[in-house]
């Protein structure tokens, strides 16, 4: 227990000796002055035998217990300690028609990346309550599916709409960093990306990986880099051509931008890398700074309107209850 205005206290002589000179008078039988009349009931009181003494210690304890509630006492409990702060997440998901490939198992059967994918995604986002996070799909083109919300249950919802060849066959992985990027936002914590990809970079797009890894750097944002599958040129698919202008790989942008690279062969090696994820992109936990508090100021002013109550009626009916 503690007092939020213990000054008031000093207040609290006042009525004691008040009732001290009061009680006196009471006792010599002389008027009881010091209380308060109303200029209609001099006659009644002139009438009235002087001498009660209970209408002065109830008054007395009333105003007492007035000053006790303006002193504001009330109960200390524990520390309230804050939610940690989070930090703005972009999911940044290929949906190329490469990613419908079965090449990974769940539970005795084959299934397809992307599915496996969206199930691990799907856990992260659900563990990571204090974070902005969004999501974008890209294949030909990129396309913002939600951008970074609180709104965890819209994210993974939209997660789950995801489907192979939604946005193009091809992979305008620069385009998607980019859009990506623009939507991130510095708080206290630096931003970061997920990337999930079966093909490596290429030049496709207004937007080069190259630049988009120049952009990210300025930033300081992270780039998470998961290669889904082992063959890249998995289901018949042609090995591209060389380019002119050769683009960083997934692993290059992961180690140009300070983020994880890892490949993923199978469901397990997915989860590997999410948690992985989850360790680096750690939230900030904000220290203690309020204590739970219940107010008790409330039972003196009303135990002190009471008391003053029932001297005042006491004191019209002389004394007697």
């Amino acid at each position: 227990m503690e007092l939020a205005a213990p000054l008031w206290l000093l207040l609290l002589p006042l009525p004691l000796v008040w009732g001290a000179l009061a009680w006196r008078s009471a006792a010599e039988g002389e008027p009881q002055s010091a209380l308060p009349r109303h200029p209609g009931l001099s006659d009644l009181d002139a009438a009235t035998p002087p001498g009660p003494r209970l209408p002065v210690l109830l008054t007395a304890l009333g105003f007492a217990l007035l000053v006790l509630a303006l002193a504001q006492p009330r109960q200390i409990g524990v520390w309230i300690t804050p939610p940690p702060e989070g930090r703005d997440i972009a999911l940044v998901i290929d949906t190329s028609l490469t990613m419908s490939i079965d090449d990974f198992e769940q539970q005795g059967r084959k299934v397809a990346r992307l599915t496996v994918l969206k199930a691990a995604l799907a856990r992260f986002v659900a563990a990571r309550p204090h974070d902005r996070i969004g999501l974008l799909a890209f294949g030909a083109e990129a396309a913002t599916l939600t951008p970074p919300t609180f709104d965890h249950a819209h994210v993974q919802a939209q997660l789950a709409r995801l489907q192979v060849g939604m946005a193009g066959e091809n992979t305008a992985l620069g385009d998607a960093l980019g859009l990506a990027l623009k939507d991130l936002k510095q708080h206290r914590l630096r931003p970061a990306i997920l990337l999930a990809s079966d093909g490596e970079p290429s030049n496709t797009g207004d937007m080069t990986p190259a630049e988009a890894v120049a952009v990210a750097r300025q930033l300081g944002a992270a780039i998470h880099t998961l290669q889904v599958g082992s063959d890249l040129f998995a289901a018949g698919r042609s090995a591209p051509p060389p380019e002119a202008d050769p683009q960083p790989g997934l692993a290059d942008i992961a180690r140009l931008t300070g983020g994880q690279y890892a490949q993923a062969r199978d469901a397990n090696d997915v989860e590997t890398m999410i948690r992985a994820v989850d360790r680096h992109e750690k939230t900030l936990a904000r220290p203690a700074r309020e204590r739970e508090t219940r107010e008790w100021y409330l039972l003196p002013l009303l135990l002190g309107a009471s008391s003053l109550t029932l001297a005042r009626v006491l004191a019209l009916r002389g004394g007697r209850a």
